[in-house]
């Protein structure tokens, strides 16, 4: 049985809501890579978008390495998963103030992203935002899978 999702399916999956898991190689030696999790923008057709600080081991580690991975899934049955990896195509360093509106009213309701925009200006000195082409993809939906149960 196939379970991948069609190209349209995984697009429209990742451009949903959700909490991604950012993984990146981590240049130490010393552990696997670095697995976080993060909020993220994308549209479909377009780049993946991830905020963080200037300073952070997560935007360093993605410096160097010049590509990373995002995991996003459904939490309940039936699970589906979109992976996609690439390189980093793009930084914008100051982050722009409207990527990082964007990304707290996808994540937040309007009154709190309200909030917490007023509450963390800061970050418009102190974030940076990588830009992600997808070039590789891994999905899997099992409601087809599911349904050979019910």
């Amino acid at each position: 049985m196939d379970l991948a999702m069609s190209a349209e399916d995984r697009e429209g999956f990742l451009a949903d809501l959700h909490i991604g898991v950012l993984g990146v190689h981590d240049p130490r030696g010393e552990s696997a890579p670095l697995l976080v999790p993060v909020w993220y923008g994308y549209r479909p057709g377009g780049e993946v978008l991830v905020q963080t600080s200037r300073e952070s081991t997560k935007a360093r580690f993605l410096r160097g390495a010049g590509r990373f991975s995002l995991c996003v899934q459904k939490e309940s049955a039936p699970y589906q998963y979109v992976s996609v990896e690439g390189p980093v195509v793009a930084v914008d360093d100051p982050l722009p103030p409207t990527e990082r509106e964007a990304l707290a009213h996808r994540y937040l309701d309007p009154e709190t992203a309200s909030g917490y925009l007023k509450a963390n200006d800061h970050q418009l000195t102190e974030d940076i935002l990588f830009h992600m082409r997808p070039q590789r993809w891994r999905t899997a939906d099992f409601a087809a899978f599911a349904a050979e149960f019910s």
